[in-house]
């Protein structure tokens, strides 16, 4: 586990100006600078579709609807990402906390934070925002 981005390889990488204009003011505050939507207030949190939830920024599948549960936190949660690939960690101490963030593994977007009080099989609990997180439905076959 890294405590900077930077000492983490990115495939996806921009400069902040750049993500600036990519991105729109709260998805930028979210995923650039680390910060959090208000709890119950995302677009996900309470979210049944069936599908995939991708990363926002780039489009890498992070987490399946199969693995969403109600954690009561107020924001979208999971028990597991699709692929431990998918996501990588460092150490956050903001706030006077010590915590694990989660990031996308592919462009270094911040999407929330992990917690070892999850459900089984996993017992973790992957609490993310939604303004990190693009959900794409499954295709029927």
């Amino acid at each position: 586990m890294s405590e900077d981005k930077k000492d983490i390889d990115f495939s996806v990488e921009r400069t902040e100006e750049e993500w600036r204009e990519l991105l729109g003011e709260e998805t930028y505050q979210i995923t650039r600078q680390c910060g959090t939507e208000p709890p119950f207030s995302g677009k996900y949190y309470n979210h049944k579709g069936d599908g995939v939830y991708a990363c926002v920024v780039c489009g890498a599948p992070l987490f399946d609807s199969a693995t969403k549960y109600e954690s009561g936190s107020g924001w979208p949660s999971f028990y597991d990402a699709i692929d431990a690939q998918r996501v990588t960690t460092r150490l956050d101490r903001s706030h006077g906390m010590i915590r694990t963030e989660i990031l996308c593994a592919r462009c270094g977007s911040h999407l929330g934070h992990v917690f070892p009080d999850g459900p089984e099989p996993t017992g973790m609990r992957f609490c993310v925002n939604s303004a990190s997180l693009r959900f794409e439905p499954r295709e029927e076959s």
